[in-house]
């Protein structure tokens, strides 16, 4: 019987997770394998969709004539068994579509309606080399893809290394080529060629050498420059002569990040470590050996050498010739930290976020699947790497909400990585000064193996954090970013050669603009959310979904033009720090200033080089920066987060001020820091003075208890949207009934309600809050509910489901 294969098929209007049975046509029987994509006929007309091979199996259900595979995309898998199973578990998990959740696992270039190119690398058999390629040394793939015979035996020239396929998508991205150059010629044949030239052709002569000194490889043409000392001119000669042929040369693209490290011969040796993290490594390093699928949360305070402990940690999975995975929270956390792990594995590193390019991501992840790096560092999505023998997994600020996807397949990262160190039978360790609670939790119950560092490498004590009351400031000296002892703080350190930290979480100039007369506040028309003024563009933006506009000179509603700005952003600081001290030099980092590629790493060089007294920024800023010179941080407004409506706040609020005062005094100098705050009485703002997580986490933990919110309860968010709001309010009215029917008397279920920001992008949002702690019926009730959202009835309304929300909002 013809071979059957099972095909997961990429149809946006209806999606489904249930694969569908495609015969392999006869040419491609026992070539064709499991993660490799396809093109395939679907529905009753000639429409042709995209699809990933899950399977293959002998016998159909179907009772009429399959449909056959219409064309091959790639001459090998872009997901390995380990990737599929990942992204079976991932769609199960995360209420989405496994479609989705395969795609979301490739790298850009793979994702988008890429071109493919066949290029040969070795010598073909004469007839493959005519009947193929028609003399040439590279083809279109789409010449191919429909004639089965012909990718028949394009898949067996691959396996014997002869062929290569390339992608590019429409902008032109592709595989980056240099030029280089292959002898034609055997070591004899070259020498012959020497006897035919004049006495003077030194040039000639050395290139003779030199060809018959590589063999038949193919070296960098710059390379091969430099070696033989040799201009471009002579190899020019050897081509037209018939020694030599030019061929284009892969190269691949090395991040900005990574451009100016020294070389694999001058590493950075591993630092002697304290008593603390020496007990650390060692139990690491015991679950590596042992192949320990555990999950370790180091607990460090700031500046207690945790990359040190992972450093160690990672050598340690080399040396088993394992490979290793780090992950950490935000782009901006990458320089620094990508450059200790380079400095200390050289080339074995590569680097994956979404601030690299198509092509650098590309490269990246083609290096990592072809074995060339052992060490993976990136942010959330590189927890997908295509590592294989994976030794350990790390996750860095293990409770940045940032682990967590927003869209879908809304994974967090964490539960990704415990999945992987399973299959690997591989340690996972979470690093944190201030653990996420749940993590917290699971470790007092002996779930995750708890590793602590209570003190600082440099055995410099916490900086002091001074709390300053704003409200009798802004009384005595009305309206001010700064109060007195901030500003003579600040002055201090410009005095003093030293730099200084400043954060205020929020961007643009001010918050919002309001009229005097009539109180309108001018609103986004596409969000149920004010428009912020930003003076560097001259305009009013919307942070949601894009929306511009310029900057009304009356108002729109009783065209009065008593308008004015009221709030404040990094923008707004900038310009009263300029005033207030004009011979301090300030670089502003928020999303405005780093939207440009590689702006983070050059703003926080330039503030490395000491280039600037004072960096003021956005959260961006908090976590993960290590410069000796810092020796004051400031929070301008540590209220900004407590007044959400999202039972996360306090958390959020305490995790924020210990990680940014953690970046004063990392060095030998004495730290400080001032936090401003309206609520200086808040327990998260008095537990984050104090240095005191403990008893934040069991005053936090005692809070959730009582209403009932995680780590006691699991929570799951439905959300419906639509233009019409009567449209959203129905179809959650009509989950809600359903819910009700099939879930548990002891399962909570709030809503539904409309959403803190109701209208963004025009669209209306409705949500239901599920709160369990054991529900039989849960998962296969949401499984329904997903699938019947893909029907008719629901025409127009998006409904996701959001496992483990880390917001409320």
């Amino acid at each position: 019987m013809a071979e059957l294969a099972q095909v997961v098929v990429d149809v946006p209007t209806m999606q489904t997770n249930q694969p569908y049975t495609y015969q392999v046509p006869e040419a491609l029987e026992q070539k064709l394998q499991v993660g490799m994509r396809v093109v395939v006929p679907f529905g009753n007309g000639h429409r042709q969709v995209q699809g990933f091979v899950v399977g293959f199996t002998d016998a159909s259900d179907y009772g009429g004539k399959l449909k056959p595979i219409q064309a091959v995309m790639d001459l090998q898998p872009v997901m390995d068994a380990e990737m599929l199973a990942l992204s079976k578990w991932l769609a199960d998990t995360t209420y989405s579509f496994w479609i989705a959740c395969l795609y979301t696992m490739l790298p850009n270039l793979l994702k988008g309606k890429t071109h493919r190119v066949v290029r040969v690398v070795d010598e073909l058999p004469e007839q493959d080399y005519f009947d193929l390629f028609a003399g040439r040394d590279t083809r279109d793939y789409a010449d191919f893809a429909d004639d089965p015979t012909a990718v028949s035996r394009l898949l067996k020239l691959k396996r014997a290394g002869k062929i290569r396929i390339d992608y590019q998508v429409e902008n032109r991205a592709r595989a980056k080529t240099v030029m280089g150059i292959t002898p034609l010629l055997s070591f004899e044949e070259l020498e012959e060629a020497r006897t035919s030239l004049h006495p003077n052709a030194h040039a000639q002569n050395r290139l003779l050498s030199y060809l018959q000194s590589i063999g038949g490889q193919t070296v960098v043409q710059k390379k091969a420059e430099r070696v033989a000392q040799l201009s471009a001119a002579t190899f020019n000669q050897g081509a037209k002569k018939g020694w030599l042929k030019k061929v284009p040369v892969e190269v691949y693209r090395r991040p900005q990040s990574q451009a100016a490290l020294p070389d694999d011969h001058h590493l950075q040796p591993a630092l002697k470590l304290n008593h603390d993290q020496q007990v650390a490594v060692d139990q690491i390093n015991a679950a590596v050996k042992d192949q320990q699928a555990a999950t370790f949360l180091l607990q460090g305070v700031t500046g207690s050498g945790k990359t040190e402990v992972y450093l160690q940690s990672i050598a340690q999975a080399l040396a088993q010739g394992r490979t290793a995975l780090m992950l950490v929270p935000e782009i901006s956390l990458t320089p620094q930290i990508v450059n200790r792990v380079r400095r200390r594995f050289g080339s074995q590193v590569a680097v994956l976020h979404s601030g690299l390019s198509n092509g650098e991501q590309f490269d990246e992840w083609r290096r990592i699947e072809r074995g060339a790096a052992k060490v993976v560092v990136g942010a959330r999505s590189a927890v997908f790497a295509p590592l294989k023998n994976l030794g350990l997994i790390i996750l860095d600020e293990e409770h940045e909400s940032s682990y967590k996807q927003d869209e879908a397949p809304r994974y967090h990262a964490r539960e990704v990585a415990k999945w992987r160190g399973r299959y690997h039978q591989a340690p996972v360790v979470l690093g944190s000064a201030t653990p996420s609670l749940e993590s917290r939790a699971r470790a007092l119950k002996g779930v995750y193996r708890f590793l602590g560092l209570p003190h600082r490498v440099n055995k410099q004590p916490l900086p002091p954090i001074q709390v300053v009351d704003m409200r009798p400031e802004i009384k005595q000296r009305g309206e001010s970013n700064f109060s007195r002892p901030l500003l003579q703080a600040v002055s201090d350190r410009i005095t003093r050669g030293e730099q200084s930290i400043l954060m205020l979480n929020r961007r643009g100039f001010s918050s919002f603009m309001m009229c005097r007369d009539c109180g309108t506040v001018l609103k986004c028309p596409n969000c149920d959310i004010s428009l912020t003024l930003h003076m560097d563009t001259r305009t009013m933006k919307c942070h949601y979904c894009g929306h511009e506009e310029p900057i009304p000179q009356v108002c729109p509603n009783c065209h009065s033009r008593r308008i004015r700005y009221y709030g404040t952003g990094t923008e707004k600081v900038e310009q009263e720090l300029r005033q207030l001290m004009p011979q301090a030099r300030i670089i502003r980092m928020d999303v405005d200033t780093t939207r440009r590629k590689g702006m983070h790493e050059k703003l926080l060089k330039q503030f490395g080089d000491h280039q600037a007294d004072i960096l003021l920024g956005t959260q961006m800023i908090a976590k993960g920066l290590d410069f000796p010179n810092v020796t004051l941080v400031g929070v301008l407004n540590a209220d900004t987060g407590l007044g959400l409506p999202d039972f996360r706040a306090s958390e959020r609020t305490f995790d924020l001020l210990s990680q940014v005062s953690g970046r004063a005094g990392r060095a030998d100098k004495q730290g400080q820091v001032i936090i401003q705050t309206f609520n200086p009485d808040h327990y998260a703002i008095r537990d984050a003075q104090a240095n005191d997580y403990d008893r934040f986490f069991f005053q936090e933990m005692n809070l959730r208890h009582q209403a009932s919110y995680p780590p006691y309860y699991y929570t799951v968010r439905l959300m419906a949207s639509h233009p019409e709001e009567a449209v959203a309010a129905r179809a959650m009215a009509h989950i809600k009934e359903k819910l009700h029917q099939r879930l548990a008397p002891q399962t909570i279920i709030l809503g539904p309600t409309p959403r803190a920001i109701a209208r963004m992008k025009r669209r209306y949002y409705y949500q239901i809050v599920i709160k369990y702690k054991r529900d039989p019926a849960l998962h296969a009730t949401l499984e329904e509910i997903l699938q019947e959202t893909q029907s008719k009835g629901f025409k127009d309304v998006q409904v996701s489901i959001d496992p483990d929300p880390q917001y409320f909002m």
